[in-house]
């Protein structure tokens, strides 16, 4: 295994092809698009091949399993010049990293483990990549992703108005930071 990290029940590795079929049935599923990506964009292998392995980016791409199952997707990055001048980062030089994350299982929802992956997540980054702050930006509806991350020490920073477009409507996020 290419194991990114392990802490607890949950394993983090990178995503190898052999995952593209789990990122097909999530990716399908009308309860996990209403939070990621949209239910008007469904992922067929073709998009999933597209969007998730043929990206020329400094994502770092990952397949997350609990208990030994495989359970969801997460990705990080650090932040380049771009984002940190867009978030309001660009008159530092901290490590900052921003994350991505899915739990494509819906029996593993509402069950505590996006927390436990969040906090591994900001765990890892920390100690082993050396960040000094970790951002996502979660669409403002998403109350109980909004509500994980404020678990995980992740405070709202600031509303970013139609910041991302998600079923054919162009959404506002909220800027979310972990500091050290």
């Amino acid at each position: 295994m290419n194991n990114v990290y392990e802490s607890n029940e949950i394993t983090v590795r990178f995503l190898e092809i052999e995952n593209e079929h789990h990122l097909v049935k999530w990716l399908t599923d009308p309860k996990v698009l209403q939070y990621y990506e949209g239910r008007d964009r469904p992922h067929d292998l073709e998009r999933v091949r597209e969007h998730f392995y043929n990206q020329d980016d400094n994502a770092t791409r990952c397949i997350v399993e609990y208990g030994g199952n495989l359970i969801g997707y997460i990705q990080f990055y650090e932040l380049e010049e771009e984002e940190r001048t867009e978030y309001g980062y660009g008159d530092t030089d901290e490590i900052i990293y921003g994350t991505d994350q899915f739990i494509g299982e819906v029996d593993y929802w509402n069950k505590g483990i996006g927390t436990q992956l969040v906090q591994s997540m900001l765990n890892f980054l920390i100690n082993e990549k050396h960040a000094r702050k970790v951002v996502m930006d979660p669409q403002a509806w998403n109350l109980r992703a909004i509500s994980c991350y404020e678990k995980c020490g992740f405070q709202r920073i600031k509303l970013l108005e139609k910041h991302e477009m998600h079923e054919g409507q162009m959404r506002d996020c909220w800027l979310m930071a972990y500091t050290l």
